[in-house]
């Protein structure tokens, strides 16, 4: 096995494997099949396994020769609950729940990184191979870390992969910096005093209002936050009064959000004007508010050390089709739990064209087969270059 072809005979397997699980998927917290299947494929590679991590989550250990460094790769595991509509041979068996942001691939990757590196053993240090639950919105990475992952399992880095639509897939971007938004959600409640649609003057209207507050909050990004600081803030959820009762004022409006940043005092910022822009809105039309920010994934943004040390084993495997700058994303990935504990590097694997636009959690996506010799070449040669004997 070279660090350019290291799965050879196993890439048939993989490719099984992955079409097994995108057949079969699991939402957050309940990978119950995965987690059997990842600990099997581990424990035949004579790899340590640990179970229970974030519930069903798994933590492989390697540990080979006298090295100290320690590393952690991460591969989540969890699918989406969505329909997959496309009839391919291992369409998901499962209504309404499909891999359509590519764990299946993730996980096989990492797995195939794995066997290779257990069957070489050429490297001298710590590789742990986290299997994360619940990346999709569940908390899966902040349950783990909250469950002691890194007090049993302690990281002098850890690093993530995930498949980029666009990209070849053998092609790599590893950029230092903020690669993905904070991903915060945001509530507001306004409540006025119904009434007879005929009569507004009796009550007080908090469609209005809504109306009034919904058209402010596109201010907060466009004359309140520095231009040269990415954010979003989108509505997303409205609900009042009955479509059947096209007479009546409510009561109550319920309104609900994104909120997205790449830096900490930004995020600091949403948070605050939301909440302004509601509890003003409420005052002017003398009407009530709740509001509600949670905090859900902070941003990802690449340790300068780790990058440099992804990018240094990127180069060996990819050549020149590497890229170190690309556009960061304003999605949200919980892989900051981990970042946050340990220098982290967070690394896009090309995944091809995006086949009639179906780009990340699409009904019609899914996982480039092709992209499983190049995740394996990376996470082993990454191994394999931290731990290497002479160190860096």
């Amino acid at each position: 096995m070279t660090a350019q072809n290291p799965v050879g005979d196993d890439l048939a397997f993989l490719t099984a494997l992955r079409h097994d699980l995108h057949a079969h998927p699991e939402l957050g917290f309940e990978e119950e099949r995965t987690s059997r299947i990842v600990a099997s494929i581990l424990e035949e590679a004579g790899i340590p396994v640990h179970r229970g991590f974030g519930g069903t989550g798994i933590v492989g250990v390697l540990q080979v020769g006298n090295g100290t460094r320690r590393i952690g790769l991460r591969a989540d595991m969890d699918a989406l609950a969505m329909p997959e509509l496309p009839d391919r041979a291992y369409k998901s068996k499962i209504p309404g729940k499909m891999h359509a942001c590519g764990h299946d691939g993730h996980t096989v990757m990492l797995l195939g990184a794995a066997r290779a590196l257990a069957a070489n053993r050429n490297f001298s240090g710590t590789v742990y191979f986290i299997f994360q639950p619940a990346e999709e919105g569940r908390g899966g990475a902040k349950k783990m870390v909250e469950d002691g992952l890194f007090g049993r399992f302690p990281c002098d880095a850890v690093y993530g992969l995930h498949n980029m639509p666009g990209l070849e897939t053998n092609e790599m971007a590893v950029v230092e910096g903020p690669q993905l938004a904070s991903s915060d959600s945001w509530r507001v409640v306004f409540k006025g005093v119904g009434t007879h649609g005929a009569k507004p003057h009796l009550g007080r209207d908090p469609i209005t209002a809504a109306g009034s507050f919904l058209a402010a909050i596109q201010s907060i990004v466009g004359r309140v936050v520095d231009p040269l600081q990415p954010a979003v803030v989108s509505a997303c959820a409205l609900q009042a009064g009955d479509p059947n009762a096209l007479n009546v004022i409510p009561d109550l409006v319920h309104i609900g959000g994104t909120a997205r940043a790449y830096a900490s005092h930004v995020r600091d910022q949403l948070e605050e004007e939301i909440g302004r822009l509601a509890q003003g809105t409420a005052k002017m039309f003398g009407i009530e508010t709740t509001y509600e920010f949670i905090r859900r994934i902070p941003p990802v943004v690449n340790n300068p050390d780790a990058t440099r040390r992804a990018l240094k084993a990127a180069r060996r495997v990819f050549g020149k089709k590497i890229r170190t700058v690309f556009p960061p994303s304003t999605a949200g990935d919980d892989f900051a739990f981990f970042a946050a504990e340990a220098p982290g590097c967070y690394v896009w694997l090309g995944n091809g064209p995006a086949v009639d636009g179906a780009l990340h959690h699409n009904t019609s996506y899914d996982f480039n087969d092709n992209a499983i010799a190049s995740g394996v070449a990376f996470w082993t040669t990454l191994v394999e270059q931290e731990l290497s004997e002479a160190g860096d």
